[in-house]
């Protein structure tokens, strides 16, 4: 298929070709973007890989024993990395399991399964007058918002906030969530949502030669999906240059140091002061120099900086532009907010569950960020080995929304959770807990390379 073309699904497997699932997700991925190789990744059922992961250790209520997730996610998972991995420079990745990537974090924080709570627990699920909401309070500032949002006296905890949701109707509390930028969604059933990636029209129709050197990565996200998405491009040779500001680095460094230095580990650091005009030419000037750029924010939030896209790979033909949001760059969800526990309720996992047990519930530890960290890997290096990918857009909901869709929109998700809780029994295997191994070495501190990598001050005369 042509690269620009509307990426297709693959077909919804039958039963019999479960233990496929991941070869036939890595072939359509590889299809969408015009590649035609033959990736590799376990043949083993999708049920099997999710329990040795600890996806289903981390999923279902604290008081009943796990419970399976009818969706083939770590198949995806490992589906998405063995066609990364069938690339030119993807052998660098042996070694790495790609189900495993989605619940490392777990494994390192202790984390449980909590059933209407996230497995961090900054997530829940609530009910409202006519529906039901996955509402994500990791900040501050989210507390500070309530008020506004609930239109009444501040809310001081979850207890509070439940007794107003309860009589509170659903859109006008999405509506307002959206304009505050509060990360909030409908808990609803899954449907046909925008691809996986949303291509630049105007690429290239035939790959390029291997280029002949190691790209150079700028990488202005934060927290996970950005994070992993160069983490593994660094593992495949690529140099990387974490770029943060002074004044609001990433939020993750306040987080379990070993984390950070499991994602970041031999990147570059930069670190800018963007409200200044020295500032923001210093990124121009890394961005102008990069072959690959990887960015999560919302739209506006770069163009508020003079950086625009559009503009930048008008002037860079070779360049790579990911961008990751939560709902995607266009229309009217472009400025929503989202982290990755949130994101899947919003693709409709809450609901499977629903279907599946008779309620709703978290599926693993924030799996829509390492799953979007996993494809936008995938698409940038692609971009960069046809010789430039031009503006490659994945949305956390809708790279989640394709497994589903990709396992089968209709799928009669009880039946499909007992019958893989059968083959688990088959086997006499039980879901086992999240396994966290140490990161080869130290992040590198804020802003420790600036003199390397940024050019001089000019001194006065």
């Amino acid at each position: 298929m042509a690269v620009g073309a509307a990426p297709g699904l693959i077909a919804p497997p039958a039963p019999s070709e479960d233990r496929c699932f991941a070869r036939r997700y890595a072939d359509g991925l590889l299809r969408d973007l015009g590649r035609q190789t033959t990736p590799a990744p376990p043949r083993e059922h999708p049920a099997v890989r999710a329990a040795i992961s600890g996806l289903h250790w981390l999923t279902g209520a604290a008081d009943t024993p796990a419970q399976v997730c009818p969706v083939p996610l770590a198949a995806a998972a490992d589906g998405t990395l063995a066609a990364l991995r069938s690339l030119p420079g993807g052998a660098a990745l042996d070694g790495i399991d790609g189900a495993a990537l989605l619940t490392e974090r777990a494994a390192l924080l202790g984390l449980h399964r909590q059933g209407d709570r996230s497995a961090a627990g900054a997530c829940r699920l609530l009910t409202c007058r006519d529906g039901m909401l996955a509402v994500h309070l990791a900040r501050d500032s989210d507390w500070a918002l309530l008020p506004a949002w609930l239109e009444r006296e501040a809310v001081t905890d979850w207890g509070h906030l439940e007794q107003h949701l309860r009589g509170s109707l659903q859109a006008p509390l999405l509506e307002r969530a959206r304009w505050l930028g509060l990360p909030v969604t409908a808990v609803g059933p899954p449907r046909r949502y925008a691809p996986w990636m949303q291509p630049d029209a105007r690429l290239a129709m035939a790959p390029a030669t291997v280029p002949d050197r190691r790209p150079r990565v700028v990488d202005l996200s934060s927290l996970w999906a950005g994070p992993l998405c160069s983490h593994l491009l660094q593992r495949m040779g690529a140099e990387v240059i974490k770029v943060e500001t002074r004044q609001r680095p990433d939020g993750a460094r306040q987080g379990h140091p070993a984390f950070f230095d499991r994602l970041h580990a031999g990147k570059a650091s930069v670190a800018l002061a963007l409200e200044t005009a020295e500032g923001r030419s210093q990124l121009l000037t890394l961005l102008r120099e990069a072959d690959i750029v990887i960015e999560a924010a919302r739209p506006r939030g770069l163009r508020q900086l003079g950086i625009h896209a559009e503009a930048l790979l008008a002037e860079r033909p070779g360049l790579t532009w990911i961008a990751i949001t939560g709902y995607g760059r266009e229309g009217d969800n472009a400025e929503r907010v989202a982290f990755g526990d949130d994101a899947a309720m919003a693709a409709g996992l809450g609901w499977i569950m629903a279907e599946a047990y008779g309620r709703a519930c978290f599926v693993g530890d924030a799996l829509a960020d390492p799953l979007t960290g996993l494809h936008a890997a995938l698409a940038a290096w692609e971009g960069w080995l046809r010789g430039g990918g031009g503006l490659r857009a994945l949305a956390l909901r809708d790279v989640v929304g394709h497994v589903i869709t990709s396992a089968g929109v209709d799928t009669p998700w009880r039946a499909r959770a007992q019958q893989w809780q059968r083959a688990l029994q088959a086997r006499g295997l039980m879901p086992q807990p999240p396994v966290w191994h140490d990161p080869p070495g130290s992040a590198a501190a804020l802003g420790a390379d600036n003199a390397r990598l940024l050019p001089p001050r000019a001194m006065p005369c």
